[in-house]
């Protein structure tokens, strides 16, 4: 069972991606990305009083700075990048480039976490990049610009890896603690990080601009609820329920599934190079991961 929700979860990421491809053609990547996660933040209030009740997580005063930080770090930050990556170069080439975000996790746990790697991980590394690479390099490139597709790449990788750096500084926490409660908390810190900006900075009106303006929410909200919640539920039950090796590479075929959904649902084009892309970055990952 734990194998299956992985690959659940991996399914359910893949499909909430490419809807909010999508969305993200009307709806900036800011916007989208605080909808989302107050929406899986307002889920979130009862799925925590329902398996944990209303007292509160026993963190230490370092370990809420931790937990808020990660969350500022890893969803405010790192999410509006990631779908940003998606406006500029679209689905199927953000998910490969995605598939950075387990090699990330095992370079900071060897940094931050005194982990150390085998000469076949460091091999893995380069064979995801490599893959990446395949996908994202043509010389002749005529779906995107060339700026679009740098942007993109920098912004997707730029994502992850702040996903992966807020992942690796609670991990200690997550393994001690409750682990809806960290994952609540991570969620309200994304979502007053980002109010703040928007108050300082960004603007309400603004921002209302957007919110009041024609959109596809049925797509959005089904979206959000999928990629903020529902996959984070399956995520979490496949961790749970076999070896945390098997499910991170498992996790890693929502790429494969993004590439054929965006093929699939938003035309995107499906070919030898991206599906060779993504079988050398799933390769790659398989190196990292479960050695």
């Amino acid at each position: 069972m734990g194998e299956f929700f992985s690959v659940a979860c991996a399914a359910c990421w893949a499909l909430a991606v490419v809807l909010f491809r999508r969305s993200g053609e009307t709806l900036p990547a800011f916007e989208l990305n605080l909808f989302k996660n107050l929406l899986a933040s307002a889920l979130m209030v009862p799925t925590i009083l329902i398996f944990h009740g209303p007292a509160l997580p026993g963190y230490s005063l370092p370990e809420w700075g931790i937990v808020l930080l990660s969350g500022l770090v890893g969803i405010a930050i790192a999410d509006t990048w990631y779908l940003r990556a998606l406006n500029l170069m679209g689905a199927s080439r953000t998910g490969v480039v995605a598939m950075l975000f387990s090699p990330f996790v095992v370079l900071f746990s060897v940094l931050f976490l005194a982990e150390s790697l085998r000469p076949l991980q460091y091999l893995g590394f380069i064979v995801v990049l490599a893959g990446v690479l395949l996908v994202t390099w043509h010389r002749n490139r005529q779906e995107i610009s060339l700026r679009a597709l740098r942007l993109g790449v920098a912004f997707g990788a730029g994502s992850v890896l702040l996903m992966a750096l807020g992942i690796v500084m609670v991990k200690p926490i997550l393994e001690t603690h409750e682990f809806l409660w960290t994952m609540g908390v991570r969620l309200a810190a994304g979502v007053a990080g980002m109010l703040v900006y928007v108050h300082v900075g960004r603007g309400w009106q603004r921002m209302g601009i957007h919110f009041r303006a024609s959109q596809p929410w049925p797509t959005i909200i089904f979206a959000s609820v999928m990629g903020s919640y529902v996959s984070m539920m399956l995520w979490l039950a496949g961790y749970k329920l076999t070896q945390a090796s098997i499910a991170s590479v498992l996790n890693e075929t929502a790429s494969a599934f993004i590439v054929l959904l965006a093929w699939l649902v938003l035309g995107e084009p499906l070919t030898r190079r991206k599906l060779a892309g993504v079988s050398l970055a799933f390769a790659g990952v398989s190196l990292v991961v479960l050695l």
